[in-house]
């Protein structure tokens, strides 16, 4: 037996400068200081007119600061590796009032200036920035914090609810029918089953590659196949993607086992005749998309099924924000999830 280490795995750092290059996160910044100028300008202003005009004067300024300010958190946030979350947030508050503080110094020197900002000194306008950068970061690191139940919830269901007792029971004794007729599969079986809880065990916070989640719902599936025998039928179709996409394609764990779960529970189990789960995977410019579809019965669906899709479009909120989107629709008696999110590549 090896000795222990006496000194634990350094703690990795928590990265809390805003996602800037989300693009969902760009507008809401881009929303709100937008949206307290003009409110600043409407109660200073003599008129509305003249407080709307004193907005569009100041346009120039707030959008030129805000977008450049967005950029370089984008690329800071993407090369920070050693800098505190204390330091980060300094970072909020420094950049935008440096990159704020150079606009307006060279406007206000320009002679050919097109617009006027002779009300506002390169001071205040770096104090503003400040302030709106650090509030902003406050506001999405609260966010962020905020969705942490969601992820909490995630790892519950994967200990709770996916490693069902009647799931578990049924897939052993299945294995065990196979012992001695075709102990090869029933060895392979074994193997997947441990893959699976081990997976499901693992903290929902984890990034995998796309191809792990396959290899997972493949395993999920080949356990559920020797149970319920013939009745189960799957397709995958991935011919709009290439391996190396799918080896590089970043995603939350535990995302696509979930919805072959629901497939499986609500499509294939009440039914008494052959059903076929399909699954479509494919590549668009920057963007991953699946589609899943699987029988529906009115009389299966529950509250529980509506639970499960609701906990990953929390967990999707929060990785992806707008960028990403899981919609679901019965056409014509089958169950269809349309889900797509951002392609992003492991360690980029």
């Amino acid at each position: 037996m090896q000795p222990l280490s006496d000194s634990a795995p350094a703690k990795p750092i928590e990265i809390v400068i805003p996602d800037c290059c989300n693009i969902g996160i760009m507008v809401k910044s881009l929303l709100f200081v937008n949206g307290v100028v003009l409110v600043v300008m409407l109660i200073n202003a003599a008129s509305v007119y003249a407080g709307l005009l004193a907005f569009v004067e100041a346009s120039m300024l707030v959008e030129l600061a805000s977008l450049l300010s967005l950029l370089g958190l984008c690329g800071l946030r993407r090369l920070i590796r050693t800098i505190p979350p204390w330091g980060q947030r300094l970072a909020c508050a420094l950049l935008p009032a440096a990159i704020t503080g150079l606009i307006i110094h060279y406007l206000l020197n320009d002679a050919n200036g097109m617009i006027s900002l002779s009300r506002l000194s390169a001071s205040e306008g770096i104090v503003c920035a400040a302030l709106f950068g650090i509030g902003l970061q406050h506001y999405f690191e609260l966010r962020t914090r905020a969705f942490s139940p969601a992820l909490a919830e995630a790892r519950l269901q994967a200990l709770q609810a996916r490693i069902r007792p009647h799931f578990l029971f049924n897939s052993l004794n299945a294995v065990l029918s196979l012992i001695r007729t075709e102990p090869r599969r029933a060895e392979s079986t074994l193997e997947d089953m441990a893959d699976l809880f081990r997976i499901l065990m693992r903290d929902a916070r984890d990034i995998t590659t796309l191809g792990n989640e396959i290899r997972i719902g493949m395993q999920y599936l080949s356990i559920e196949k020797i149970r319920l025998g013939e009745r189960l039928q799957v397709t995958w179709d991935m011919e709009n993607i290439s391996g190396d996409s799918l080896q590089r394609a970043t995603v939350p764990a535990l995302l696509l086992q979930p919805l072959l779960e629901n497939a499986v529970h609500y499509g294939v189990e009440p039914s008494a005749d052959t059903a076929l789960i399909s699954i479509a995977i494919s590549r668009v410019r920057d963007r991953i998309e699946v589609v899943m579809s699987n029988p529906f019965h009115a009389g299966a669906v529950s509250t529980g099924n509506h639970m499960a899709l609701d906990n990953i479009r929390e967990r999707l909120t929060l990785l992806y924000d707008m960028e990403a989107q899981l919609t679901t629709q019965v056409v014509e008696g089958q169950f269809k999830l349309h889900l797509h999110f951002p392609y992003r590549k492991a360690g980029a």
